[in-house]
């Protein structure tokens, strides 16, 4: 995370392991707080948007007063790009390929459920991206380059398929825009699954019961063999 640099402190009067104890200790508990504050703005932003947050709103979350959320952070804007940056990373990290040779069924039902997992685990993170996403993109069109350039590597890999007689021949950056839309529906809108199910989609085999039928769907869509 992007953040002031601590202030110069008189060091203890003490030497050799003592002394390096303690700065490991004060740099434990630095990166402790970056924690806490990196939390409390996602659970800000994500409820209240890049305008609706306030520094007062974030530092009260994580328990601190507002002068001292401002000894770790630069601004609100600064943090707010690098917990898009965290996002982008994650979802890097979450939705890549396995390997070509697997097959469409094999290679799609692991990132079905990887995206599956990631809504139910991460969904303040997937509203605070698709807030971004509404708004035009402005912070975080610069850092999507290797998004990028990993889908159009998934989508050459789908036409691949689709050449083999694997899957049908879908459009393959249509059928990623599909699959991204019905799993991060289950982030994005949850409680409007769980008034609708009645279920709070908390519980494993629920979750469970979720991805199988999403999976499912998404294969025969794509006539996946």
């Amino acid at each position: 995370m992007n953040a002031t640099r601590l202030r110069a402190k008189a060091a203890p009067s003490t030497t050799g392991g003592a002394l390096a104890g303690a700065t490991r200790g004060r740099a434990r508990n630095y990166t402790q707080m970056l924690g806490l504050i990196h939390q409390a703005a996602i659970e800000v932003f994500a409820a209240d948007g890049l305008a609706g947050a306030s520094t007062q709103a974030i530092a009260h979350k994580a328990g601190l007063s507002k002068a001292q959320l401002h000894y770790y952070i630069e601004s609100k804007e600064a943090l707010y790009r690098q917990v898009l940056q965290d996002i982008v990373n994650d979802w890097i990290g979450v939705f890549g390929f396995s390997d070509e040779a697997l097959g469409p069924r094999k290679v799609l039902t692991e990132l079905i459920q990887r995206r599956m997992q990631f809504s139910f685990d991460h969904p303040l993170r997937s509203r605070i991206f698709t807030a971004e996403m509404m708004r035009g993109a402005p912070a975080i069109r610069e850092m999507m380059g290797t998004s990028r350039q990993r889908t159009e590597q998934a989508a050459a890999v789908i036409r691949n398929w689709a050449q083999r007689g694997l899957m049908d021949p879908v459009d393959p950056l249509l059928f990623l825009f599909h699959l991204w839309a019905s799993t991060q529906f289950y982030a994005d809108h949850a409680a409007q699954v769980a008034f609708f199910r009645d279920a709070s989609m908390s519980n494993e085999k629920d979750r469970r019961y979720l991805t199988e039928n999403v999976t499912d769907f998404l294969l025969k869509a794509a006539g996946v063999r």
